[in-house]
């Protein structure tokens, strides 16, 4: 039970909460997006250290947003409860009341509106727009007269913010255009960040039914999902492999590939294990994801550094 009293001793701190509320462990999927569009930039001769600081701060900071926004929508939904199956939620535990939460997330969706202020200074007013519509369907996910986690929508949501918006962004704020390299970067992006939304939906898949929660876990069941599980693994796979034989990249944009024995195991866990057996699978498609994201930039970069000193050595 993660209920206030069954809490382990001591308390936590109320900076503690806070942090906690704010779920470290899922920042992951917040920064990796900016780190592979920063690489893209690199690839492309634009990486811009400042935008590229910017679109990370804002970035993160969206995730915590969002983290404060599901603490408590959730609970005043009753899809968190004393069953909860997954790690502690502030809101829930009694730790952060539901008050104090709110405006905790509107003080951290305004510093991300601030970072973008300077983005559209950078890049234009599209950025402001982008980042308002983020924070809508930041609040939207669970909040709202139609929220999105509750309708099916999470996974899509999760695959266009996380993957297409947010690594086609980075590239954009530094090189003024959408590349199609930054396209195909997303997808594997995208894809992984959606995998960490299927764990988590998936391992509350009984409990949501409960409650009204309709993901996709509860739409079409365990075993679909699990399917999607995979198929979101493939595609992330499949991608570096089709950039280094269609020429769009060189070879060490293979570097990802390196994860392929965890992506297994993990595909392995997720179609036997449930319940919260399926909370170290979801620490470990978030570890997949970072892994995966900072091999892939390395490769990026490394292929155009590369292609530099190739150049320079025909010149020479």
């Amino acid at each position: 039970m993660t209920t206030a009293t069954s809490l382990s001793s001591p308390r936590p701190s109320l900076v503690g909460s806070w942090v906690l509320a704010a779920r470290p462990k899922t920042l992951s999927a917040a920064s990796v997006p900016v780190v592979v569009g920063s690489a893209c930039a690199f690839e492309l001769g634009g990486f811009r250290l400042g935008p590229a600081l910017a679109a990370l701060g804002g970035a993160l900071l969206l995730q915590v947003g969002a983290n404060f926004a599901n603490d408590v929508y959730d609970y005043e939904k009753g899809a968190d409860s004393a069953e909860r199956l997954g790690p502690t939620r502030a809101v829930q535990a009694g730790l952060i009341t539901p008050s104090a939460m709110k405006r905790g997330m509107f003080v951290v969706f305004l510093l991300a509106l601030l970072l973008g202020v300077y983005l559209m200074a950078v890049a234009g007013p599209i950025i402001l727009a982008i980042g308002v519509v983020s924070i809508v369907s930041a609040i939207a996910y669970t909040g709202g007269p139609y929220p999105l986690g509750y309708n099916g929508l999470g996974d899509v949501f999760v695959f266009v913010f996380f993957g297409l918006i947010a690594v086609c962004g980075t590239v954009f704020v530094q090189v003024g255009r959408v590349p199609e390299l930054s396209l195909w970067c997303s997808l594997p992006v995208g894809a992984l960040a959606t995998a960490i939304l299927v764990v988590n939906n998936l391992r509350d898949h009984e409990q949501d039914a409960r409650v009204g929660k309709r993901t996709l876990a509860v739409r079409w069941g365990a075993k679909a999902v699990i399917y999607e599980y995979g198929i979101l693994l493939a595609i992330a796979y499949a991608v570096p492999l089709f950039l280094a034989t269609s020429s769009a990249a060189g070879r060490w944009v293979l570097l990802p590939l390196l994860t392929l024995p965890l992506g297994r195991k993990l595909m392995s866990a997720v179609a036997r294990e449930k319940g919260r057996e399926l909370n170290a699978r979801l620490a470990g498609t978030a570890k997949l994801l970072l892994l995966f994201g900072l091999l892939f930039a390395v490769g990026i970069a490394l292929d155009h550094l590369r292609a530099v000193a190739h150049a320079q050595g025909s010149v020479s």
